[in-house]
């Protein structure tokens, strides 16, 4: 066993990567949670977003890996979550700065846009890259911070 676990969710569109990362990361020894979805039934991608999300802040998993067409939606859904901080990748460069420079919790691929070859470079270097820390905590903190003030600016005008 690897030792972390990883959650993953995809919508209809991202069903089939979805199957392709969790076998992977199986086979790797990774401990995986399956938030579905669960077929190609057309659903929305913002009920899975959560899903997935609310495992990595439950503390039942450490990173989470969402799918959807283009991973994009996903994305903006996860980033509505306090405390999570999700990238869409569909490089290896971004897929390892986001976790070295942003200590990023999610990352989202496109089923669309990516082959599963490359899903799964991204996957395997986003789930061993590890947060640099440093100048990079302060800017994690930061951005805390302001997720912080537009969470209490909602209470505010709510």
């Amino acid at each position: 066993m690897n030792g972390k676990t990883i959650v993953l969710a995809a919508d209809h569109a991202g069903f089939p990567l979805k199957n392709a990362v969790k076998a992977q990361l199986d086979a790797a020894g990774y401990r995986t949670i399956d938030m579905g979805t669960h077929s190609s039934e057309s659903c929305d991608y913002p009920l899975y977003a959560e899903a997935g999300c609310r495992k990595v802040l439950e503390g039942e998993a450490e990173l989470c890996v969402l799918c959807c067409g283009t991973g994009v939606g996903m994305s903006i859904a996860a980033n509505k979550i306090r405390g999570i901080r999700a990238a869409c990748c569909s490089d290896v460069y971004s897929a390892r700065y986001t976790r070295l420079h942003n200590d990023a919790n999610v990352l989202c691929l496109g089923a669309r846009v990516l082959g599963e070859g490359l899903a799964w470079e991204l996957v395997e270097v986003f789930v061993t890259t590890e947060f640099e820390g440093g100048k990079h905590a302060r800017r994690v903190g930061l951005i805390a911070d302001l997720e912080a003030r537009e969470a209490d600016s909602g209470k505010e005008n709510g």
